[in-house]
């Protein structure tokens, strides 16, 4: 088998599906991305097993076959080559690769490309078609608030709810929550819901095209997401997503209105002079003032700024940790950011003052207990 192929667009796709690659995978052929040629198309796949990403280029070949390629060496090969045209030659007894460039030649080790996993096939799916750029803003917004802890299997990753033609993305880690949606003409007839995994996510943000649509299916097993001539499909997190909307408070009679940029950036100052274990800085609210306050007593650190706000409820004074309210209006996008808010010892509500037609967001931060 042998074909032709620039390096530079072979390398663009290497790094595309390279990101499904594991550093330590449980079998050695994980480590391999498996070239598969029919006709004048090269199919890359790469696998952990979890996930899977594949993507198609033309070549120019001689023959039909596949064969898998360690992906480290062909990786660094091809970052340090120029752009230019480069030729493989695959030894069909031993499956031996030699890359001829205007340089020379690289010899290297495959592997049977039959040994490599089975892609996972899209059976009795539900198909969507959604915006890029939703997609997109719909993991970035979530992402961030997925939890770590393992022994909570469905919090580390993102909940879909697919309900006809609205889709809404969850995520919490019970400190926090964020709840995105997005009225989706391409809904359809489907109703369902399931979990998609943080890795899978975090490597479809990188990947996902802002203007084009991208047709999501999943069945019970997977999700498969398809855009231009790649797909990622990812095995689902197969457990009970929390009932979220239970903790999302419904009577928040003290609302505070104020600018995002200002408040983010007072916050960023304020949490350096904090506990660095809570993080926790105190708002202290009142007509028209934010107090914002923290100190580390270990340290005899303190600090205190005031903004202008608007405010409507009476007085408040009530603890949250810092590096999660920076996280939330990092990613809010108006300039201005209204808290609903009720008692110190209940969860805050962070909103958009202005929102884009047919979306809608809310955050959710629960308060760090203030000391006596």
């Amino acid at each position: 088998m042998k074909f032709s192929v620039s390096s530079s667009d072979l390398l663009k796709h290497l790094q595309l599906a390279g990101g499904a690659i594991n550093s330590n995978p449980v079998v050695p052929i994980l480590e391999d991305f498996l070239f598969s040629i029919k006709g004048e198309k090269l199919t890359i796949s790469a696998t952990d097993l979890e996930t899977t990403i594949t993507t198609e280029m033309e070549v120019k070949a001689d023959s039909d076959g596949m064969v898998a390629v360690p992906a480290r060496i062909l990786l660094d090969t091809l970052k340090a080559l120029p752009s230019q045209p480069i030729t493989f030659t695959i030894d069909p007894e031993n499956f031996g690769i030699e890359i001829t460039s205007s340089y020379g030649k690289y010899r290297l080790a495959g592997e049977n490309g039959s040994d490599f996993p089975q892609v996972p096939v899209a059976d009795s799916v539900d198909e969507v078609t959604v915006p890029g750029q939703v997609l997109i803003d719909g993991i970035s917004k979530t992402l961030f608030a997925t939890s770590g802890d393992e022994l909570r299997q469905a919090m580390t990753g993102v909940y879909f709810q697919v309900d006809f033609n609205k889709i809404t993305f969850v995520a919490t880690d019970a400190h926090k929550l964020v709840r995105y949606s997005f009225s989706n003409e391409g809904g359809g007839e489907v109703n369902t819901s399931f979990i998609v995994p943080k890795k899978a996510l975090n490597l479809l943000k990188g990947a996902l095209p802002s203007d084009q649509s991208i047709k999501l299916a999943f069945n019970k097993a997977n999700a498969f997401f398809n855009f231009g001539k790649t797909q990622l499909v990812c095995r689902l997190i197969d457990a009970r997503y929390p009932d979220y909307n239970a903790v999302i408070p419904v009577d928040n009679p003290n609302l505070l209105t104020v600018s995002r940029p200002d408040f983010q950036n007072s916050l960023k100052r304020i949490a350096i002079y904090a506990n660095k274990t809570t993080n926790q800085v105190i708002l202290s609210i009142t007509e028209d003032s934010l107090t914002i306050m923290a100190q580390d007593m270990d340290f005899s650190n303190e600090a205190t700024e005031q903004l202008a706000c608007t405010y409507d409820g009476s007085s408040l004074k009530i603890g949250f940790n810092a590096k999660f309210l920076i996280e939330m209006l990092t990613v809010l996008e108006s300039d201005e950011v209204k808290m609903q808010l009720a008692s110190p010892t209940k969860a805050g509500i962070l909103l958009p003052v202005d929102e884009t037609e047919g979306e809608e967001i809310l955050m959710l931060v629960m308060p760090v207990m203030l000391s006596a």
